[in-house]
């Protein structure tokens, strides 16, 4: 299995982990693990389709139903302790990034590493899980408009978070839809990305140091 690892110059604050959307490991997603080095943070992404990237709609739907989610599972957990076993990162805090399908297996990993991830990042996904072990922080992005991810499912995922005590934080954007953080997609805002991106570096400044 392959990992995309970006190292800071600098003794790194902490590792994120990074869970990438069902385009794939591409080329966006390198650039925003480099943006994350450039504040500090050893990044390390996995490649779930383990070298195939979509760049359609079709391409993508087709490469998510060829997932096996035994294997998938197994290669987030061993992408995980990857980067966990990092000297530089031994005994530092692991934060955790994950675009809609990668945002549903993040949602997953942090019930798996309930002691390790201390600060969460979910782009427009919820999953219905007990979040009661972990703890994580956890700040969700959501689009105004959005096919694939129900407002009924967006408070509900709120609702059991605050339930079971945990800091959460979740913005949907106006004006916005699916896809509006990545800048390669027609949906993307500029105003919406920047002030996402602010949000989660807030969120990790705060939480891994």
């Amino acid at each position: 299995m392959q990992h995309y690892i970006v190292k800071p110059k600098i003794n790194p604050r902490a590792g994120i982990l990074v869970l990438h959307a069902w385009w794939g490991l591409n080329q966006f997603l390198k650039d925003f693990c480099d943006r994350l080095a450039d504040e500090g943070f050893l990044t390390l992404a996995p490649d779930l389709y383990h070298g195939k990237v979509a760049i359609t709609i079709e391409d993508a739907e087709q490469l998510r139903s060829q997932m096996n989610r035994k294997i998938i599972a197994e290669d987030i957990i061993r992408s995980f302790e990857v980067l966990r076993a990092q000297p530089i990162i031994l005994e530092r805090p692991i934060g955790l990034i994950g675009f809609s399908l990668g945002g549903y297996w993040a949602l997953w990993l942090v019930e798996q590493k309930p002691n390790d991830i201390i600060a969460t990042v979910i782009f427009y996904v919820t999953r219905s899980c007990i979040y009661s072990k972990t703890r994580s922080a956890f700040l969700s992005y959501f689009a105004e408009t959005d096919e694939y991810v129900s407002a009924s499912g967006v408070k509900s995922l709120e609702k059991i978070l605050k339930n079971v005590g945990k800091e959460v934080t979740f913005y949907a954007y106006q004006g916005t839809g699916h896809w509006f953080f990545k800048s390669d997609q027609p949906a993307y805002n500029s105003q919406a990305a920047c002030l996402a991106w602010c949000r989660t570096n807030d969120l990790f400044r705060k939480h891994l140091g």
